[in-house]
């Protein structure tokens, strides 16, 4: 029996936008970026990290799924809280030199009101990505995204969408996009992002 051409467009399509993402995967990056055409309404500083202005943030989409642990998990559970979304992979080298600084930072910022989610991508099965876990002493869960569908489908065109891996999106306490790291971060950088979201009012 073959594959009706419906589920096969759908296929090839989400193998494009995986395939585009792919050509920025594990790329470092400094220097400014645009996010999208015409008036994005957010700053890029010379390391990569763009930042939007309260009254200028947008909500992403639905992010929600399965963790890889099985349990299911919404993003929008999370509102009222600063909420760090790290996109990454066990073959990503740069994901693998940041992963003791984002470990680090989540147990640090836990009781202020911080809460961690990665999005686990282009691993063909959890076993790598669960051991990446341990390896580096990851207590947040992930959300695993394979064939990258929350990466392009969760966040809005034009909005501080993630464009590499890794990258890094920070929610405020409202849920909406805030900031945003088209590289990997150590602990100082995360902080510079978070702490001025968790003094927010």
């Amino acid at each position: 029996m073959s594959l009706s051409r419906a589920p096969r467009a759908a296929l090839l399509t989400g193998l494009v936008a995986v395939g585009a993402l792919t050509l920025s995967a594990c790329g470092g990056g400094g220097g400014a970026k645009s996010g999208g055409g015409g008036d994005t309404n957010f700053v890029t500083d010379t390391g990569g990290i763009s930042t939007a202005a309260k009254g200028k943030r947008t909500a992403p989409n639905k992010l929600s799924g399965e963790t890889l642990e099985g349990k299911p998990l919404d993003v929008a559970d999370l509102k009222g809280k600063v909420v760090v979304m790290n996109v990454w992979g066990s073959w990503c080298p740069p994901c693998r030199a940041e992963a003791p600084h984002f470990a680090k930072v989540a147990e640090e910022t836990k009781a202020k009101g911080v809460e961690f989610v990665g999005i686990n991508t282009r691993d063909a099965n959890k076993g790598p990505a669960i051991a990446f876990e341990t390896d580096y002493k990851i207590s947040y869960p992930s959300l695993y995204d394979p064939m990258g569908k929350l990466i392009v489908n969760g966040f809005p065109k034009g909005s501080l969408n993630p464009q590499s891996i890794p990258s890094t999106i920070v929610l405020d306490r409202e849920g909406k996009i805030a900031a945003r790291s088209l590289k990997a971060l150590d602990d100082e950088e995360l902080h510079k992002i978070i702490d001025p979201l968790i003094a927010e009012k």
